[in-house]
């Protein structure tokens, strides 16, 4: 539950430090205080999105800080998320942190750390759940009846298992799809793919085969250049030339004349070995290159097919993917492809028979699954029922509506074939008759007003219970609703918080005397600024509010909000023995 929130520069909020108690909290003021303020920076604190208008004139920034204590025998799916994201500080404890800049930016830290917005949210939606006028919006929007009800069913595993089953023919129809539209188009596509493959074979690629073809060729191609240098450098170093002595001899006789040196000084022995070392070099030097001129090709008609040859494998090349490697791998690609075409029919056939299987187990998940939200719905319109005679509309009735659609490609359910879609088979709608004799009519298209506000009370009063978010918020649903139902409506809220924390905000002085802890929201103008102040009330001051609320605080206003605290105190105490 959420047990202290921080606001600042929130609006007209300059500061504000709510400490929050467990069962039922409510607050109260006039219109304009505030009261719903408290709400959206609740909304922003869990990920809602987040403007610079909302931040106080004059603002860098508006910061909203909440600490939160958790059950986890109650939150596993919380504590999973939060242990995943290495956010887990306390099994029993959790801060939140919205800074929201004057630039534009927005800050969202768990425990500290700077999370994403979207992780903000998730978190947020494990924690609290905001019930605001704008949900009758989402209560009179028919796509999400079936949503509700589900909640209320506690379908989670069946919805699970049917979206896995949905999933898996998605996939089996996708394939199927790809494979018959390449087998329209087989016979042209098999044809040019068996052309490249032979192409590319024929031409038996080996890599770095260009690589090897062009050093060939600069060799082929530039023969007498190296046949002549060749012989200019064997002939300087191992043959005469104008009787000039080649290198080799030149060393002979200095090594010949360095062996008698080191006979008279040994010191010169180590330079005598080296020079006879370069002389058995120079030799060997000399025999090298011999071979190698002696290799040397002058060979035009290789060269034409060493041209012709690197010719064939860059136009390969330029077709196929640039390098010899690419090419082969091309080659490879075309050849799986080619194989698959060939095999297209018998994969047709073992994806048709995966297909029919999938639409007979959608069928089978289908049919329970809609058999369980039928059920869920009997249920949820009794319990509507029978919230609506507390809320003075006794003969009021209420129902959901199931349909199913036929479709030729549908799941199979007995002898029919029914569309279904990722939810399963059934689309269902709210249906309310607000008054005895009438037929029941779809819930969107009754008329607003208080009785449209009872409807929406008691349906919410259900589901919430089904609610396993630990902290329900309910921003003024008490719209249109008079003092009498009031009452009843504050008896339902409180004992909702037998199982939530549950916080109000009201203009009802009936629904708030049921309050377990009250807070007032009022303006104040200082130093020529707007503020809003929050905080709580002593049960002397709840009178006071509450008899403002009746309409003055007069002796017998004052009376009458002192009854309204007993009579509720009454029917909770009596509600706890």
């Amino acid at each position: 539950m959420l047990t202290e929130l921080r606001i600042r520069d929130f609006a007209i909020i300059q500061e504000a430090s709510l400490r929050l108690g467990a069962g039922f909290v409510v607050f109260t003021g006039e219109t304009g205080a505030g009261k719903s303020i408290i709400i959206d920076a609740v909304e922003m604190l869990l990920g809602g999105r987040a403007e610079a208008s909302m931040i106080r004139t004059d603002a860098a920034a508006a910061l909203i800080e909440g600490a939160f204590q958790l059950n986890p025998a109650n939150g596993e799916e919380l504590q999973a998320l939060l242990e995943s994201e290495g956010l887990r500080d306390e099994p029993t404890a959790l801060t939140l942190g919205r800074e929201i800049r004057r630039e534009g930016r927005s800050i969202c830290r768990v425990n500290g750390r700077t999370v994403s917005l979207g992780l903000m949210r998730a978190i947020g939606e494990l924690l609290v759940d905001v019930h605001g006028q704008s949900e009758h919006l989402s209560l009179l929007r028919v796509k999400e009846h079936l949503n509700l009800l589900d909640r209320y069913a506690q379908t989670e595993v069946l919805r699970q298992e049917f979206q896995q089953a949905f999933g898996t023919l998605l996939a089996v129809r996708r394939e199927l799809a790809e494979l018959r539209e390449r087998e329209r188009d087989a016979a042209r596509r098999s044809e040019m793919l068996a052309f490249q493959i032979n192409e590319i074979q024929a031409a038996s690629l080996r890599p770095e085969e260009e690589a090897a073809l062009t050093e060939e060729r600069s060799r082929l191609a530039n023969a007498e250049q190296l046949a002549d240098l060749a012989g200019r450098a064997i002939a300087a170093l191992d043959e005469s030339v104008d009787e000039s002595a080649p290198a080799s001899d030149l060393l002979g006789q200095a090594a010949e004349v360095l062996a008698s040196l080191a006979k008279v000084d040994s010191s010169m022995e180590q330079i005598h070995a080296e020079t006879q070392a370069l002389v058995e070099q120079a030799g060997d030097v000399a025999r090298r290159l011999r071979l190698y001129r002696d290799e040397i090709e002058f060979n035009p008609k290789r060269l034409d097919e060493v041209e012709e040859r690197i010719g064939l494998i860059r136009g390969l090349g330029r077709k196929y993917g640039g390098r010899v490697e690419a090419v082969l791998a091309h080659a490879e690609s075309v050849r799986q492809e080619l194989e698959t075409i060939t095999h297209a029919e018998q994969r047709i056939r073992e994806l048709s028979s995966q297909e029919a299987t999938g639409l007979q187990r959608l069928g089978d998940i289908g049919a329970r699954l809609s058999q369980a939200r039928r059920e869920a719905g009997e249920r949820l319109a009794a319990a509507v029922e029978g919230e609506l005679a507390d809320l003075r509309m006794a003969g009021a009735r209420f129902g959901v509506d199931f349909q199913w659609e036929d479709e030729a490609e549908g799941a199979p359910v007995g002898e029919r074939r029914v569309a279904f879609g990722p939810t399963g088979l059934d689309r269902a709608e709210f249906l309310v008759a607000p008054n005895p004799g009438e037929g029941l009519k779809p819930l969107v298209k009754i008329a607003s007003g208080g009785e449209t506000s009872r409807l929406m009370l008691g349906l919410k009063g259900v589901l919430a219970r089904a609610d396993r978010t630990p902290t329900l918020i309910f921003d003024e649903i008490d719209q249109g609703i008079g003092g009498r139902v009031g009452a009843v409506v504050g008896r339902k809220l409180w004992g909702l918080a037998h199982t939530h924390q549950v916080l109000c905000v009201t203009h009802l002085p009936q629904l708030a005397a049921f309050g377990d802890q009250h807070f007032r929201v009022e303006k104040q103008v200082k130093r020529g600024r707007t503020i809003t102040m929050v905080g709580p009330m002593s049960e002397a001051e709840r009178a006071e509010e509450l008899a403002s609320m009746l309409g003055s605080v007069s002796e017998a206003n004052r009376q009458s909000a002192g009854d309204l605290l007993r009579q509720a105190a009454q029917e909770k105490g009596e509600a706890r023995n």
